[in-house]
C-alpha cells in the first residue's frame, strides 16, 4: 500500500552491449544504493568493464531478452534482501541523477515510474515522431480500457517496493519488451499504487532501440494484453 521506511535500496542495470555508456552512467549515478548489473550476453565487453568499474556482475550465457534480464535483476536483488529496487538502463536514455527522486516516490506508492510526457514534449529530447505517436495512441487505448490515467506506459525508468512487486506474477511475464507493459497492466488490475515522476527525454545514437518489426509486434502485444485484462476484469 505504499509508505513506510526505505529499507535496503538496490539499483539494477539490465545491460546489453552497454560498454560505450556504462562508465558515464555510473559517474552520473548518485552513490545512494548498491548497484548490480546483469549482462545479457553482450558482445562488447560490458561485463568485463563493469567488473573493472567495481560493481557486482552476473551474466547470461546466451542472449535471453530484456524481460529475462529484468527477472535475473529482481531475483538477485531480492536474494540480497532488497526492500526497494530501481531499474536504470545503462544507455543514458534515462537520467541517473533522478534516481534519488524516483526512490523517494516509493514513500507514497509501490511502483514509481519516470514519465517523459509529464516532463514536456519528448520530441524536443529526440524522441522520434513514430515513437511519440505510437506511445500516445497506445497510452490512450490502455487508459480507456483499464480506467487509468497514466501519462505513459512505456518508460523503462522504474522503481518498486519489493512487497508490491511480490504481489505480481512477474516471473511469468514475457522475456521480451512486453515485460514492462504486462507488469503495469497487472498492477492496475490489482490496485497496486503507481506514481509518476517527470523526467527529461534523451535519445542519442547510444540509446537502445528495437527494430520496426519488433515495435509492431510490441504494439500488438500491448493491445492483446490490455484486452485480456479488460475481459478478466469484466468476468470477475
Amino acid at each position: 500500500m505504499g509508505g513506510g521506511s526505505a529499507g535496503r535500496r538496490v539499483v539494477v542495470l539490465p545491460a546489453y552491449n552497454a560498454a560505450r555508456t556504462l562508465e558515464e552512467t555510473l559517474r552520473r549515478l548518485p552513490k545512494i544504493a548498491e548497484v548490480l548489473l546483469v549482462d545479457d550476453a553482450s558482445q562488447d565487453g560490458t561485463a568485463a568493464l563493469a567488473r573493472r568499474l567495481g560493481i557486482s556482475v552476473r551474466t547470461h550465457e546466451k542472449n535471453s531478452g530484456y524481460g529475462a534480464n529484468q527477472k535475473s535483476c529482481y531475483r538477485w536483488a531480492m536474494e540480497l534482501g532488497a526492500d526497494q529496487i530501481l531499474m536504470l538502463h545503462p544507455d543514458l536514455q534515462y537520467p541517473p541523477e533522478q534516481v534519488p527522486a524516483l526512490f523517494d516516490l516509493l514513500d507514497q506508492v509501490d511502483i514509481a515510474m519516470g514519465s517523459r510526457f509529464l516532463g514536456g514534449d519528448p520530441r524536443k529530447g529526440g524522441m522520434p515522431d513514430y515513437k511519440f505517436w505510437s506511445n500516445r495512441l497506445l497510452t490512450g487505448f490502455q487508459n480507456r480500457l483499464l480506467h487509468a490515467q497514466l501519462s505513459e506506459y512505456h518508460c523503462g525508468f522504474r522503481a518498486y517496493r519489493v512487497e508490491g512487486l511480490q504481489r505480481l506474477p512477474w516471473q511469468n511475464y514475457p522475456n521480451d519488451f512486453l515485460f514492462d507493459n504486462q507488469l503495469l497492466v497487472d498492477a492496475l488490475r490489482l490496485g497496486i499504487p503507481i506514481g509518476e515522476l517527470p523526467i527529461p527525454t534523451h535519445y542519442g545514437p547510444e540509446s537502445s532501440s528495437i527494430s520496426a518489426q519488433k515495435a509492431v509486434m510490441y504494439g500488438l502485444g500491448v493491445v492483446a494484453g490490455t484486452l485480456r485484462a479488460r475481459l478478466h476484469s469484466a468476468r470477475s
